[in-house]
């Protein structure tokens, strides 16, 4: 059927607006990485873990066509609300949201053939739990590719973080912040090895970088998706009844270097591990 041929879209409609912007720019990055690793056939079964507002998850759906079908899993409802929204909006039939949680995906074993993950395992509860689930879920052979941001990630702000409450002798608040750097986002050879241990062959690592680039510091604070995805967790590293006065000395000092080096970038190195499992 040529139902593609029709192309009354109306360029002014609100919903069209709306739904029209739909990747966010921080996964824009690992994305595109992702999708040239995948393996593209006919007929199989996908899970997005942590599909967020719809990304890759629609786009997959798309690729793969009719014959295949994509599962995704979330705990996040508005963003599930959204995605729903972009299913119906696009025509897409052979996608299938679950509201829920990695660590226990309501799927039969050995039900999957491809198992993807876009910078979404960084933010599971039990990691230990996540990757079993995905190795149960997945067929022997099946692919499971993933991109996660590394541990140097941003370190342009946690040296400047680091260097304050240096100064300060908040040494318990510089603990704080390396173990949530180690939580959120484990060393590479670390976590290649946990794959290992859950039944995972790591075929192939591709690394690569992007940059947030900012005229200063008091701008990156202020950048919306800063405030959104990062501010509250940097917060929680430090004293309350301090948190101005320290964030005050950082802003100050990034403004400082920014104002020397012609702007403020912070690094973000990533990695896509394709794998089978064993």
């Amino acid at each position: 059927m040529t139902t593609y041929l029709k192309t009354d879209w109306d360029i002014d409609s609100i919903e069209l607006v709306d739904l029209y912007d739909e990747l966010p720019l921080w996964a824009a990055p690992f994305g595109l990485r992702l999708l040239e690793g995948i393996e593209y056939r006919k007929g199989i079964k996908v899970l997005d873990v942590g599909f967020g507002a719809g990304f890759p998850l629609t786009e997959l759906a798309m690729r793969l066509g009719s014959s295949s079908k994509v599962y995704g899993i979330d705990p996040w409802e508005a963003a599930i609300d959204r995605t729903e929204k972009k299913i119906a909006f696009y025509g897409i039939k052979n996608a299938e949201l679950i509201r829920g949680l990695c660590e226990a995906i309501p799927l039969a074993d050995d039900s999957m053939d491809l198992v993807v993950s876009n910078n979404g395992l960084n933010n599971v509860s039990d990691l230990n739990q996540s990757l079993s689930e995905c190795a149960r879920v997945l067929k022997s052979g099946g692919q499971f590719i993933q991109t996660m941001n590394l541990n140097t990630s941003m370190m342009e702000f946690y040296t400047v973080m680091e260097e304050v409450l240096t100064r300060l002798e908040l040494e318990q608040a510089k603990i704080s912040m390396r173990a949530h750097i180690d939580k959120k986002r484990k060393p590479l050879e670390g976590y290649l090895a946990q794959l290992e241990s859950h039944g995972f062959r790591v075929k192939d690592v591709k690394q690569d970088q992007f940059e947030y680039r900012f005229v200063d510091g008091s701008t990156m604070f202020n950048h919306y998706f800063i405030r959104l995805a990062f501010i509250d967790a940097w917060k929680s590293l430090v004293p309350k009844v301090r948190q101005e006065e320290i964030f005050g000395l950082v802003e100050k000092e990034l403004n400082t270097r920014a104002a020397k080096e012609g702007g403020l970038k912070l690094s973000v190195p990533f990695a896509v591990i394709d794998c089978r499992r064993a």
